[in-house]
């Protein structure tokens, strides 16, 4: 016979738990443990008091690195400052305690929320309606690839290949090799951008679409872009916006003015909603009004009472992707965040993303070797070619910036450059902060000359120093065992 547990499920009154005190009042699970799975002795659990406990998990925080403790240019990634108030908005008792089986009469609130947010990003981008369900970018490009191919089976049509900028993030070819289509990267040109002949030669009746981040991942804005929009259009196909560089050209210029048919926004980038280990993140995917039929269900809609509503009757939709509709809490940081900067404000940051950018790469460039030195927009790429005749790669410069309390840009991505390191400084930065970097990067580039075993050991001054990379790759441990 299998042992069975029952759980008490406390309830909630006007937000506050409490478990059930009167018998029939009491709601239960009964879960059968296979008796294979049965512990044969107690967990050995450590006894600690309360101080402990605080002083152990306060420890924990001290040894990791956050952009609330330090500088993080992590290049594409947008790592910027996240506003307090955006979280204290996000955990008001009314959004905190609502449940996604309530009555639509409910939860007008959150609806309106939905409905508002998913307006702003049109306006942002141009687009003519939004799903705010997908959890993330990777999952947003899944998303619209599906609307792609029901765009294409409409017609009749299907298609096998979608066209890749060998500049390309990792998660394009990924999710187009999920999504069933073949990933056919094109080149780029001398000066970082999509080959327009390349381009050519690669379109034809087989292309599904293309997919495209502008500004690319070099951090330059292709000014071919209606080009080369129009060539895809020109075969059948659809453009695909790969929002994760948004934060460089926000209200300045939109991707449906440049002939995107589809864009996914990272809100946990741009909108800065809290980014990094796995998670929260959103991914909202805007269409043009031909693909709207397409978008998830449910759209949140406004009826002519006044009323905001969950709309199912979408006979066309792809379906879902996630349960329900999507993070609700990262949507209320994002629309604070949107709400909070304004135009004027959503501008402004865009335009010190790229002072701060190009100040960072004109002082680096005498160090580092710049393989486009023209002038970028939010992030930039160097080269550690110089360094690494002397024996330092990128890895290293990466590793030694630690000991300076900086975390480390990207490395060897994009892999078209040589010993690539990719700088991100955002917005949030000041020119201080941006000074004490290029003060740290002179003087590594300085000890790869005079000092380069500094440089391989590092970093010295963080609690896990290097790690034998390879033993970590092949030796992995991957559970605790409390001893």
């Amino acid at each position: 016979m299998n042992d069975r547990l029952i759980f008490q499920i406390p309830y909630l009154e006007k937000g506050k738990q409490i478990l059930p005190t009167v018998p029939n009042e009491i709601s239960s699970i009964e879960i059968n443990i296979p008796d294979n799975l049965k512990r044969k002795k107690a967990p050995e659990l450590p006894q600690i008091s309360e101080p402990q406990l605080i002083r152990h998990y306060n420890k924990l925080s001290k040894k990791n690195f956050g952009v609330d403790t330090g500088f993080y240019p992590l290049g594409s990634c947008t790592m910027k400052y996240n506003p307090k108030i955006n979280e204290e908005i996000s955990r008001l008792e009314n959004f905190v305690n609502i449940h996604p089986y309530q009555d639509e009469e409910d939860i007008q609130g959150a609806l309106q929320l939905m409905y508002e947010l998913d307006v702003l990003l049109c306006e942002i981008t141009g687009m003519d309606k939004f799903t705010l369900q997908p959890s993330a970018g990777a999952h947003g490009e899944l998303t619209g690839l599906f609307i792609i191919d029901a765009y294409h089976r409409e017609k009749g049509n299907k298609r096998k290949n979608i066209i890749i900028p060998d500049s390309a993030h990792g998660t394009n070819p990924a999710s187009v090799t999920m999504a069933g289509y073949n990933a056919v990267a094109v080149d780029s040109d001398e000066n970082g951008k999509v080959d327009l002949k390349k381009l050519n030669e690669l379109l034809d009746k087989e292309t599904a679409g293309l997919m495209l981040t502008n500004p690319n991942t070099l951090g330059f804005f292709d000014e071919n872009i209606l080009k080369i929009s129009k060539m895809v259009h020109d075969v059948g196909g659809l453009v695909y916006y790969d929002g994760a560089n948004l934060n460089a050209i926000m209200t300045i210029s939109k991707p449906r003015d440049m002939g995107f048919d589809i864009v996914h926004l990272n809100l946990h980038k741009t909108f800065s909603t809290p980014h990094g280990g796995g998670g929260p993140g959103s991914g909202p995917i805007g269409v043009t009004k031909e693909l709207s039929k397409f978008l998830l269900i449910p759209t949140v809609e406004l009826n002519n009472k006044g009323r905001y509503y969950l709309n199912y009757d979408k006979k066309d939709s792809i379906g879902k992707v996630k349960a329900f509709y999507g993070n609700f809490n990262v949507l209320i940081k994002a629309y604070s965040y949107i709400l909070s900067l304004g135009a004027k404000g959503l501008k402004r940051a865009s335009q010190l993303a790229v002072l701060n950018a190009n100040y960072l790469k004109k002082h680096l460039s005498k160090y580092y070797h710049i393989p486009y030195p023209e002038i970028c927009m939010h992030e930039f790429v160097i080269s550690a070619i110089w360094q690494k005749e002397k024996g330092i790669r990128a890895l290293d410069i990466a590793k030694r910036l630690m000991d300076f309390g900086f975390h480390p840009p990207t490395i060897y991505f994009p892999l078209i450059i040589n010993e690539a390191i990719m700088i991100e400084p955002t917005e949030t930065e000041n020119k201080e902060t941006l000074d004490m970097f290029i003060k740290a990067m002179i003087q590594i580039a300085k000890e790869s000359d005079k000092n380069p075993e500094i440089l391989k050991s590092a970093p010295h001054k963080t609690q896990i120093k290097r790690l034998d990379e390879a033993k970590a790759a092949r030796d992995l441990i991957l559970k605790y065992e409390y001893k």
